[in-house]
């Protein structure tokens, strides 16, 4: 049936029985012994026939309307299946933001190549905005979903955020017990360091937004991170970098009761984001899948 339908839309495109034969390499009588059965199988005329011109009936435009979109659908899924069966392989281009990258990406890495040892990963950390299309990259990792609608993006994490400080700062400048008292603090920030940074509090249904200020700023957080290790001040960061150096004491949490965010509302989620292809090549959709696996661990 799908083949009788691949005919019928040749012909609807070329305007004769002759040029989509030409084109199928197939006989002009083939073309329209397929034809006949096709209207024969659906118990209807598509066709108006003369010896000049080819025309649709009104049974041909409806079924030409559908049958087109069938037929992608069916060749999509044929294209899924057999993208399926293939055993992922090939290089892979992965930019992820640097702090992420490192703490979250590199480790998984060794075990997912030796998953799948036909595939390659080239991987650069760079806390910019990757264009995929301009810069030839199969994937990246961002936090919010990409304004591009060409894009696609599958959820990795969330991005909840924690205020923490060194057990020797806090001893020296002594532990906030408001997000208030943040203003008398040496905060370390995301971002330029000439602009205003807010950070954002909410506990029990009270909301707090606090401007704070420091002596050190940063496009990526891993150097704040290092610099709240060793004493330099508060840093409002994301969990997922920041529990370890709780956990081996090298960082204190505060204000634990209230929820804590760098942007009004929320700090974001993390988004796997790569081509608007809807069947993406084996090898990125094997990477993907591993992400959500071991990250959801």
């Amino acid at each position: 049936m799908l083949d009788l339908i691949r005919i019928f839309i040749k012909v609807v495109e070329l305007g004769s029985f002759s040029k989509a034969a030409a084109v199928l390499n197939v006989a002009p009588s083939s073309v329209a012994r397929n034809i006949d059965n096709l209207e024969a199988h659906l118990n209807t005329t598509l066709f108006r026939r003369s010896t000049r011109q080819l025309l649709l009936t009104e049974d041909g435009e409806r079924f030409l309307a559908k049958s087109t979109g069938l037929l992608l659908q069916a060749d999509e899924l044929v294209s899924e299946m057999r993208q399926v069966k293939r055993e992922p392989e090939g290089l892979l281009r992965i930019s992820a933001f640097e702090s992420f990258g490192r703490q979250c990406i590199c480790p998984i890495l060794p075990e997912f190549l030796s998953r799948f040892p036909h595939v390659s990963v080239e991987l650069e950390l760079d806390n910019r905005v990757v264009d995929l299309n301009a810069e030839n990259t199969d994937l990246g990792i961002r936090i919010g979903q990409p304004p591009d609608s060409s894009l696609h993006a599958r959820r990795l994490l969330p991005n909840n955020t924690m205020l923490c400080a060194s057990p020797s700062y806090l001893k020296l400048r002594g532990t906030p017990t408001h997000p208030d008292d943040l203003a008398k603090h040496n905060c370390l920030t995301l971002g330029n360091n000439r602009q205003r940074v807010s950070w954002y509090f909410h506990n029990e249904g009270k909301r707090v937004k606090v401007n704070v200020r420091g002596n050190l700023s940063s496009r990526g957080g891993t150097p704040l991170v290092e610099a709240a290790v060793h004493g330099a001040g508060i840093v409002n960061i994301s969990e997922w970098m920041m529990r370890g150096l709780i956990s081996e004491g090298k960082l204190v949490q505060c204000l634990p009761d209230w929820k804590a965010s760098t942007q009004e509302g929320s700090s974001g989620e993390i988004y796997a984001v790569y081509h608007g292809m809807k069947y993406p090549n084996p090898a990125l959709r094997a990477f993907i899948d591993f992400l959500v696996e071991k990250l959801g661990e």
